[in-house]
């Protein structure tokens, strides 16, 4: 959320950061409900002094045998009804303050290219080069079904479309990555943690999911509980309203977790495979930073996360996200992009952003130095990475002619075999 400080100073700077972001925002209203939330609060506080004032007489007359008039008694009833009344049009326009910010995107970092969509995405690296197969590759939906590790089909009669069932040396093969992606970031210095897949509405707020993204959340019937879409959302929920001393920082900390997405805005898009599914796993990297170490610390995420690819030797390129293409609580995106050679593209793979204080002020998340100063900290969240999209960035290039997949060194030890090869 952002500070409505910083838009009451620099409304016009706002309004073209907006702009930028695709989102014409008219600041006028918002400026007058804080103005006359300041005069009601202004007001307020004169009707307490002269209520305090009126108690203290009444006391006064009360200790000297006394009683008030009615007219006195009717003047501090009056006066507390004016109070009640002002409290209940505090309340008011503090919930119409608070809808019209949770409504507004972070805004875009100045590094950030600004675009209208991901046409106006920076590429920024290249990592490794694609290795030419000697015959078509297949798409991994294909070699995952002809070796019996994908099942689509089944899991389709048991849930409907974009979910799968793995199979066989495909679940070895799944549970591998996982071990491999958490025990490789536990040794760059992040903490594991498992969190609960069910979260409540304030977890949901706090990160930005709502109410921007209600249609993408799969929430329970009878509970106000949600599905998480990435473990990002019960991981950056620990802190909330609590106050982290300074040399406590940074928190790194990875999870892995199954994430469940409608997808609603796709239709027709990555029907097949595992890119898109309503299920999946994901391995999360969160960071809590100060602020001024934040910028080093997204760069710093980036390579953490391009690690596990590049000891997988998939090739990937990292995207700068355009202002037009970065997420709504983000102020800067990398995105790291998989090579898959059975569809000769590169797909998204991991999204690394900063999202500043934007998450921290929702969620009252600080940072006390050691001089005693607080202020609210800075969050960070990669995907280190999803792990669907690497099974089948595997299964494409790591294909042989003979249908079989080599699978990667670093992989062997934990699923115990080397290759998977048709039955």
């Amino acid at each position: 959320m952002l500070d409505i400080k910083v838009i009451r100073e620099n409304p016009d700077d706002l309004k073209q950061a907006m702009a930028h972001r695709n989102k014409e925002v008219d600041f006028s209203q918002l400026l007058k409900w804080d103005d006359e939330r300041k005069f009601v609060i202004a007001e307020a506080e004169k009707l307490r002094l002269k209520r305090n004032k009126v108690s203290e007489e009444v006391g006064k007359l009360k200790r000297e045998g006394k009683e008030p008039s009615p007219e006195f008694l009717e003047e501090m009833n009056g006066i507390r009804d004016l109070i009640q009344e002002q409290e209940k049009q505090l309340l008011s326009l503090e919930s119409c303050i608070e809808d019209f910010l949770l409504g507004l995107p972070n805004i875009p970092d100045a590094s950030v290219p600004v675009g209208k969509d991901e046409k106006d995405n920076k590429i920024v690296l290249y990592i490794g080069e694609p290795k030419k197969h000697s015959f078509k590759p297949k798409h991994h939906w294909e070699i995952g079904e002809k070796l019996g590790i994908l099942d689509f089909a089944t899991a389709s009669k048991i849930s409907g479309s974009r979910f799968a069932v793995l199979k066989n040396e495909g679940c070895a093969l799944e549970r591998a990555i996982i071990s491999f992606f958490l025990d490789t970031h536990k040794e760059k210095g992040y903490k594991e943690i498992m969190t609960p897949y069910l979260v409540n509405k304030e977890s949901m707020y706090g990160t930005g999911q709502l109410p921007k993204f209600a249609q993408e959340a799969f929430k329970c019937a009878n509970d106000e509980l949600y599905l998480i879409s990435t473990s990002e959302i019960p991981i950056t929920n620990i802190y909330r309203d609590d106050i982290l001393d300074e040399e406590n920082l940074p928190q790194k900390l990875v999870s892995y977790s199954a994430c469940f997405r409608r997808e609603a805005g796709s239709y027709g898009k990555d029907t097949k495979g595992l890119i898109r599914n309503h299920q999946f796993n994901k391995i999360e990297l969160v960071k809590f930073v100060k602020p001024e170490t934040s910028d080093k610390e997204l760069e710093s995420l980036v390579l953490d996360a391009g690690n596990v690819l590049e000891l997988l030797n998939l090739p990937y390129r990292v995207s700068l996200l355009s202002t037009g293409d970065t997420g709504f609580s983000s102020s800067k995106t990398y995105d790291l992009e998989v090579w898959l050679a059975g569809e000769g593209i590169y797909r998204e793979i991991s999204s690394c952003s900063n999202f500043k204080d934007f998450q921290a002020r929702r969620m009252n998340i600080k940072v006390k130095y050691k001089d005693k100063r607080k202020t609210l900290l800075h969050t960070l969240n990669g995907s280190g990475v999803a792990v669907g999209r690497t099974f089948a960035a595997i299964l494409e290039y790591y294909q042989q002619e003979d249908g079989s997949v080599i699978i990667p060194e670093v992989l062997r030890k934990y699923t115990g075999f080397d290759i998977i090869k048709s039955k």
